[in-house]
């Protein structure tokens, strides 16, 4: 933490402290301060969540909206980590602006609906912990499942698509489309081996290792006789009878 953020921590706990003990207008305008100190925090929230379909100009006014709603929702004497309560309060409300109004692809509704009360549960909880809260400390706190909690979280990427050749986050990292497989090179024949497999295991020992070694391992008809114990003429010969067997075998199961 530098050093002006460190004088930005001391000075808004001061006016906070101020304020919660004036009233009227004397508050309003400690309020004021603590918001125009702590304006660049919320700028800086919104400016993460630009290029997702929301104008740049909606997204710094909804994070300030944000911000003046944590100014008078925080309780100083409830601990003196204010930005560990507006930034959840800021998030939540920029969060809840794209659920009404950003969605590229929605979601459940009931994910859509309870983001706002996660968004709550976290800022609350920021201010009692002193910390950012675990997912299953806010689903405790909700009384709801630890998935919904992990859905309304993850629903963050749903307010505009990304292009599949859009590069990636990091320098020099690739698009989605980079990083996609090609065609399996072996689905053309998979209905063929799923057919031919019942029909193999029933040929005897000398009949696999012979289709073993020509049609899998590549080995030459004079290397399988070898093997085998037979001449070079024999295997062609058997492979021969062999194959013409299969390919009646499996003419008949297709028919």
């Amino acid at each position: 933490m530098g050093v002006g953020d460190s004088r930005r921590r001391v000075e808004t706990a001061r006016l906070l402290l101020r304020a919660r003990v004036s009233q009227g207008g004397v508050r309003e305008d400690y309020e004021n301060q603590v918001v125009r100190l702590n304006l660049p925090v919320a700028l800086e929230i919104a400016r993460r969540y630009r290029g997702r379909g929301i104008a740049d100009d909606d997204l710094d006014q909804v994070a300030s909206l944000g911000l003046v709603k944590a100014v008078r929702g925080f309780d100083p004497t409830l601990g003196e980590d204010f930005l560990g309560f507006a930034v959840p309060t800021v998030r939540g409300e920029v969060r809840r602006h794209f659920r009404d109004a950003g969605w590229a692809v929605r979601p459940p509704r009931a994910v859509q609906e309870m983001q706002a009360r996660v968004a709550r549960a976290e800022a609350r909880l920021c201010q009692e912990l002193g910390r950012a809260p675990r997912r299953s400390e806010i689903a405790v706190a909700l009384d709801v499942p630890l998935q919904m909690v992990v859905d309304c979280l993850n629903a963050a990427g749903c307010f505009s698509p990304v292009s599949l050749d859009d590069e990636g986050a990091e320098p020099g990292q690739p698009s989605a489309t980079a990083t996609m497989g090609g065609p399996d090179p072996a689905f053309a024949s998979a209905e063929a081996r799923v057919a031919l497999a019942p029909l193999l295991r029933d040929l005897d020992e000398r009949e696999q290792t012979m289709v073993r070694m020509r049609y899998f391992e590549h080995a030459t008809q004079s290397e399988i006789g070898a093997a085998v114990g037979l001449s070079q003429e024999q295997v062609s010969r058997l492979l021969g009878a062999l194959l013409e067997r299969l390919r009646r075998q499996l003419a008949d199961a297709a028919a």
